[in-house]
């Protein structure tokens, strides 16, 4: 098993226990794979919730240039009813599912067909 296979077991592990979804395994495997090596960082790897600078840039880097979605109010409630349903207290807000989420909430799934 690969280190990417390895992580989207994981990351699958983490959308069945603390998010309670059922993952599709072939969006996430393509999501992951659209992270690129920012799942092999242990920094990058994990968005840092708290920090609004990192939201504005999951918000401007994923939402709107890799979605296409228009900036507005929209964009923050879905980052933190994300955040919500992965838990605000869990430490490791794993990108590949947090940008998952993100792409079944709007219903972008096109994107990475």
């Amino acid at each position: 098993m690969s280190k990417r296979d390895e992580l989207i077991a994981k990351y699958a592990e983490d959308l069945k226990t603390k998010c309670k979804m059922a993952p599709d395994l072939g969006l996430l495997t393509k999501v992951t794979i659209g992270c690129g090596p920012a799942i092999y960082n242990a920094d990058s790897e994990t968005v840092a919730a708290s920090d609004q600078a990192e939201l504005d840039r999951v918000k401007a880097n994923f939402l709107i240039k890799k979605l296409g979605l228009s900036d507005g109010p929209a964009l923050d409630q879905a980052l933190n009813a994300v955040i919500d349903t992965y838990g605000r207290s869990e430490r490791n807000k794993y990108r590949a599912v947090v940008y998952y989420m993100l792409v079944k909430h709007f219903g972008k799934e096109s994107v990475y067909a």
